[in-house]
């Protein structure tokens, strides 16, 4: 008889019912609400990491998302990184599909997305102020923590650096760390 009673009383009083509601609520978005969300669609395929190279702007405009296997590459003042993981951004469809395949130096320093940021020629950005030379740094930077740097953006005339040897002296480097680490 008292569970008969309690159960009149909760569902009788409003306020009772208000509290009812509540608690399971909670206990759903305890239970299940940190369940991973499953995404529809294929997954994206994800790239190789990009050979440190140098490149002309004619061959960063190939890399806009769309040829050579969806990779994205943009530079900022003189070196050209690799944003392809952030597709949804620099993708054709993003919201910044402008700077792929293009030296986005003036159109960050402007907060421009007008094509005539782009030039089709290396741009020495020598117009810009203190200020915007100061905002292209500060987006340098922030794409060097960010994304991959894959080299600079050559001149006219320009001869490009060769990776192989860093890159080969750094894995010597990093072999020679381990022999001592196998030592020790």
């Amino acid at each position: 008889m008292a569970v008969k009673e309690l159960l009149t009383e909760l569902i009788t009083s409003p306020v009772n019912i208000v509290l009812l509601a509540t608690c399971f609520y909670l206990l759903y978005k305890i239970v299940f609400g940190n369940a991973p969300r499953v995404k529809d669609g294929p997954k994206e395929p994800v790239l190789e990491k990009m050979k440190k190279r140098d490149m002309t702007l004619n061959e960063l405009g190939q890399y806009d998302g769309v040829k050579h296997d969806g990779r994205i590459l943009i530079a900022v003042n003189g070196k050209v990184f690799d944003v392809s993981r952030g597709k949804r951004f620099y993708g054709p469809d993003g919201p910044y599909g402008i700077f792929a395949g293009h030296d986005a130096s003036r159109a960050l320093a402007t907060f421009s997305l007008d094509k005539d940021s782009f030039k089709d020629e290396i741009d020495d950005l020598s117009d810009l102020n203190e200020e915007q030379m100061e905002s292209v740094r500060e987006w340098e930077m922030q794409f060097f923590e960010k994304y991959e740097y894959i080299g600079k953006l050559l001149k006219p005339g320009e001869e490009p650096t060769d990776y192989s040897d860093d890159e080969a002296s750094e894995a010597e480097k990093n072999e020679d760390k381990s022999e001592k680490d196998k030592s020790i």
